[in-house]
Order: C-alpha cells, then sequence, then structure tokens
C-alpha cells in the first residue's frame, strides 16, 4: 500500500518515524541526528515531524514503560522498529503531547495508515490493537514498570493474548 505523504501532518509523522527510526539505527540521541546528516524519503524537515521526533526521545522512559505494560507477552525490543517507533510516536501525540491535542481516534487512524505503508503485513492491527489499549487507560500505563533491555534477544517470539477483547494483538504471532 501507497501512503499519501505530500504534506500536514502525515507527513510530519513518516518523516518523526524515520528520524526516529535513525537515531535508534545509529544509536545516537534524536537532537545529534538532528544536527547531522539525516536522510528522509520527502523533505525538507516538517517542524511538527522534529516536535514529535524530540518529544518521543525525551519521554522514551515513560512511553515505553506504556508500550511494555500494553503488549503483553510481546517485547519492546522484539517488536520491528517501525512498529516500535510508530507507536511511540502515538503514545505521545495521545497522551504526553499537551499543547495540541488531537483525538486519539485520528492518531489511530493515522498510525495504522503508517504502519501499512512501513511495516509489516501485521503491523497495521498490532499497531491498532496496542494503541486500542492505550485509549482505553484513564492515565498512561506503565508509570511503575522497569524495563529490561533485552535489544540484543532473539527475536523468535510466540505471542499469547491474554485479553479476549484485544485479539488484534494476535497478528504478531
Amino acid at each position: 500500500m501507497s501512503l499519501k505523504v505530500e504534506r500536514g501532518r502525515t507527513l510530519a509523522r513518516s518523516q518523526a518515524l524515520q528520524i526516529l527510526f535513525q537515531a535508534e539505527a545509529l544509536d545516537k540521541p534524536v537532537d545529534q541526528v538532528l544536527d547531522g546528516d539525516f536522510l528522509l524519503s520527502k523533505g525538507p524537515l516538517n517542524e511538527y515531524a522534529e516536535k514529535l521526533a524530540r518529544g518521543c526521545y525525551a519521554n522514551l522512559d515513560r512511553i515505553d514503560n506504556a508500550l511494555h505494560e500494553v503488549s503483553d507477552n510481546w517485547s519492546l525490543y522484539r517488536m520491528p522498529s517501525a512498529d516500535r517507533n510508530l507507536l511511540r510516536i502515538a503514545v505521545y501525540e495521545m497522551r504526553l503531547q499537551t499543547d495540541d491535542p488531537i483525538d486519539d481516534a485520528v492518531v489511530i487512524n493515522e498510525a495504522v495508515e503508517v504502519a501499512k505503508a512501513y511495516g509489516t503485513d501485521e503491523s497495521a492491527r498490532f499497531v491498532n490493537g496496542v494503541l486500542g489499549r492505550i485509549a482505553r487507560a484513564d492515565e498512561l500505563p506503565g508509570h511503575d514498570v522497569e524495563l529490561e533491555d533485552d535489544s540484543d534477544a532473539d527475536v523468535d517470539v510466540d505471542v499469547v493474548v491474554t485479553d479476549a477483547d484485544d485479539q488484534d494483538d494476535e497478528s504478531h504471532e
């Protein structure tokens, strides 16, 4: 599927995803990536994209804890990088960006569309399921969770969904 990313917030989300992906791949802080040479599929860098990338990075532990909490039996660092970083952007927009609130349904829809363009065949359903859990939570989950760094772990994973209402998460089995 081709995502129309000509302008506006869709372009910004796509660019923010690319920036976060590069920061993670290069093992550099987002600020260093933004201050140096970075690659975008479509440029120049959108102001909102920069805000999203910097906001996600500044709140990375809090966002990752929330994702860990709602992703039953699915380790954060075993998720495909595009999914993980797209989820980070969406959680930031849904729960941490307070100066320009966006309806959760809009953020989820956009994240699903971007997942179709950048993720695996299962990404859209997985992103929808995880973000649905974030949307249903009264506050950002995971404030008391400590993550294990399993970024070097083997990537073969069996996913077990424990909440019958959230069958969308099964797509990452």
